[in-house]
């Protein structure tokens, strides 16, 4: 069976039929995604609106960098207290 990705944009208009009275079942059907998915797409991403998805990969995009950051100077830091604990 093909594997489709959905975007942020599509799952909050799928969302957004449910909200509007669509049943889930047959929203699950029309869209070929299991219950699971819908619920865990749900879950995640009830009450977004398009924006607001931009901004949470956005947001996310600059944890990743930073976190990235925060880990290329910790070991840095690592580094510079071996080297300067080392007896010469």
């Amino acid at each position: 069976m093909k594997k489709v990705r959905f975007t942020e944009s599509q799952i909050v208009k799928i969302l957004k039929d449910f909200e509007s009275g669509i049943d889930a079942n047959s929203l699950c059907r029309e869209h070929g995604i299991s219950k699971a998915t819908f619920y865990n797409w749900r879950k995640k991403y009830s009450g977004m609106e398009s924006s607001d998805l931009k901004r949470l990969k956005d947001l996310e995009e600059e944890n990743r960098k930073l976190k990235q950051m925060f880990a290329d100077i910790s070991l840095d830091n690592v580094m510079l207290k071996d080297l300067l604990g080392k007896k010469f």
